[in-house]
């Protein structure tokens, strides 16, 4: 007796179907079915990978574009400044024109208004007759004494004053430490011409920094 195959079981009570399809029409069926989903998951994969590619496109062309802006924008600054070389250049002479200045007159000393202040502090009976000056520059340190007890100096002043009484030497010396600069000063010889009663004094007197004018100076307030 044959057996019945399992689509040809009855159920009770169920639907009455029956599908008189042979097995390869229905395999094809189904293989067809695999085949739509098959290509709606490849259609669906190259929508996904075309959306990506147009969005890193779109993100290319916005890099492009602002690059070749800030090109264009860099271009006109560099254009710009080539405006103000010239601006630049005067500049930049102007600076090292007030360094050397500054270098310059780094040891300068007003002479002129200095000995004046010097006579100044002489009494009315003395005058001075020859001066010697003796000073630092700016490119050669000033010769410091070796004796012990004085002090730095950058500058020599030797003069010869004369008299017409008897020189109160240490008075002399006194005024002459209230100048500016004042470092110190020593005496020397003290002569008397017997012809017209004049002494006749020589003095040496070093100064110190202090009477540096520092006109370049930016830190001098005058």
């Amino acid at each position: 007796m044959k057996r019945a195959a399992k689509d040809d079981v009855l159920v009770i009570g169920g639907d009455h179907r029956l599908n008189l399809l042979p097995p390869e029409v229905r395999a094809e069926r189904r293989a067809q079915q695999q085949r739509r989903r098959l290509i709606l998951g490849v259609i669906g994969v190259a929508a996904v990978v075309a959306l990506m590619v147009g969005a890193a496109s779109a993100l290319s062309y916005t890099a492009q574009v602002n690059l070749a802006s800030e090109q264009d924008r860099t271009a006109t600054l560099l254009t710009d400044q080539g405006q103000y070389f010239a601006v630049r250049a005067l500049q930049n002479q102007v600076t090292l024109t007030e360094a050397a200045q500054r270098v310059g007159a780094s040891t300068e000393i007003d002479w002129k208004t200095y000995l004046d202040a010097v006579q100044n502090t002489l009494p009315r009976s003395v005058a001075i007759t020859t001066v010697q000056v003796d000073s630092a520059t700016p490119l050669v340190a000033y010769t410091q004494a070796t004796a012990p007890l004085q002090g730095s100096r950058v500058a020599t002043v030797s003069f010869t004053a004369t008299s017409t009484v008897l020189p109160d030497i240490p008075a002399w010396l006194s005024a002459l430490g209230t100048l500016d600069g004042f470092a110190d000063a020593l005496p020397g010889s003290v002569t008397l011409e017997q012809a017209t009663g004049i002494y006749t004094v020589t003095i040496t007197m070093h100064i110190n920094d202090s009477a540096f004018v520092r006109r370049f100076d930016p830190t001098e307030k005058n």
